[in-house]
């Protein structure tokens, strides 16, 4: 009977490798599946800047512009990633919106509120896995409280900058206190790039889609098209030379990644992107 047991072993064994070719085939796929699905682009507030200049030094003084405020909404395979919240919901109740002490600060209105927009795409507040905010100006963190389950994604310097009105998140909010770059998924399509400068731990976005290629999501290290071909730095930005070097490696990640610029506040190209509830791939 032992032969009888050999050959048996023996065809056993034959068959496994017909087998393996297609188990490989199904790895590989799902390795070579893109992590990134679609990158939305969100209407989170739109107004008029009344002095353009308080972000371009000695340079166009006394002009206003039409700002626009972005929000970016991310479907990965392993969940939902909100980059930026934008301006206060409530405010979309205001006839006339938000008008600042300064004129000239912005001027700031809510034709749509995050939450309509969401729900125009099926996602519920409680689908979003992250929330990163670029940093914690009003106009960006808004909405945070929406997300009170979501892992709030953070440099740690700008969530322990002291701030003249309490804290800037409620400390119930789940938290990861980054200290530089950041890998969202950690399969690189997702990066968070330290930007610091315009405020102590400002942080921009590098996105990576398998059709569109890679973008780079400006946060408010630059304001508008004209200030970053000239790489200027606000006045008012908590340190000039910091964000500086940051224009600076913006400009090198660009180019290792050939990567696009999206700037947050310039409605002119806003104006020629693709708005939710269309998307890039």
């Amino acid at each position: 009977m032992q032969p009888i047991r050999l050959f048996l072993a023996g065809a056993s064994l034959a068959v496994l490798p017909l087998l393996a070719p297609s188990s490989l085939q199904q790895a590989s796929a799902q390795d070579t599946k893109p992590g990134v699905e679609r990158l939305y682009i969100l209407n989170c507030g739109e107004g008029v800047a009344g002095d353009i200049s308080r972000w371009s030094p000695s340079v166009n003084v006394g002009k206003s512009m039409d700002f626009v405020d972005s929000c970016y909404l991310i479907k990965h395979r392993q969940g939902w990633l909100l980059w930026d919240t934008g301006l206060a919901d409530a405010i979309a109740a205001m006839p006339e919106g938000q008008r600042p002490a300064d004129p000239r600060a912005t001027h700031w209105r809510r034709p749509k509120t995050l939450v309509s927009q969401l729900d125009q795409l099926g996602v519920k507040p409680s689908d979003i896995k992250y929330v990163a905010v670029s940093h914690t100006h009003p106009d960006h963190v808004g909405n945070v409280t929406l997300f009170p389950q979501a892992m709030l994604l953070v440099q740690k310097a700008e969530y322990e900058w002291p701030s003249p009105v309490g804290p800037r998140f409620k400390p119930d909010q789940p938290v990861t206190k980054l200290e530089g770059d950041h890998d969202v998924f950690g399969d690189g399509s997702v990066t968070i790039i330290s930007t610091p400068g315009h405020t102590p731990g400002h942080q921009s976005l590098l996105v990576k889609l398998p059709k569109t290629g890679a973008v780079l999501l400006s946060g408010d290290a630059v304001h508008f098209k004209d200030n970053w071909e000239n790489r200027r730095v606000p006045e008012n930005n908590d340190n000039q030379d910091k964000s500086a070097a940051s224009l600076r490696r913006m400009a090198d990640v660009m180019a290792k990644e050939k990567a696009q610029l999206w700037i947050n506040h310039d409605k002119a190209q806003r104006d020629g992107q693709k708005l939710s509830p269309e998307f890039y791939e």
